[in-house]
Formats: structure tokens, C-alpha cells, sequence
């Protein structure tokens, strides 16, 4: 189990990007959440595999169709047990 702090920088808020997150999170088995911060980025946290969390990582990188992706911060950090995904 390994979890990463993601900050997704770019034009990620309006564009489904963290309801898009979750879908593509639940459908790998990856748990943690993700919000809207208030510098316009996308704040995450992602628990699961680390083949999971490199695929979520990577579709990150892109996100849904209307978005557009200009850097995506990623930090190890030591696993909490998170249950499912939420979006805030």
C-alpha cells in the first residue's frame, strides 16, 4: 500500500476534473479524495498499489476531455487507511 499527495495545477477547476478523478480512482481500486484549492489547483491524496497509483498519476497528467493539464506535483507520504474516494 503507498499513498501520494497530488496538487494538478492548469485549468482543473469547471471541468468535471474531480468527479472525472473519482470515477477513474474507483474503477483502479484507489482510495483518498480530492478538492478544489483555492489557487485554482486540484489537491488530491491517493492510496492503493503503486501500479494503480502510477496509472491514476498518470491519467492525472491528462484528465477529462475539457481540461488542461500544465503540472501535476506528486509527494510520497505515509499511508492513513483511507476508505473509498470523496470529492470536496
Amino acid at each position: 500500500m503507498t499513498r501520494r499527495h497530488v496538487v494538478i495545477r492548469g485549468r482543473v477547476q469547471g471541468v468535471f476534473f474531480r468527479d472525472s478523478l473519482r470515477s477513474r480512482a474507483r474503477e483502479l481500486g484507489v482510495n483518498g479524495w480530492a478538492r478544489n484549492a483555492g489557487d485554482g489547483s486540484v489537491e488530491a491524496v491517493f492510496e492503493g498499489s503503486e501500479g494503480a497509483l502510477d496509472a491514476l498519476v498518470a491519467w492525472s497528467r491528462q484528465g477529462p476531455p475539457r481540461a488542461r493539464v500544465d503540472e501535476v506535483e506528486v509527494s510520497e507520504e505515509q499511508v492513513k487507511g483511507e476508505q473509498g474516494f470523496s470529492v470536496w
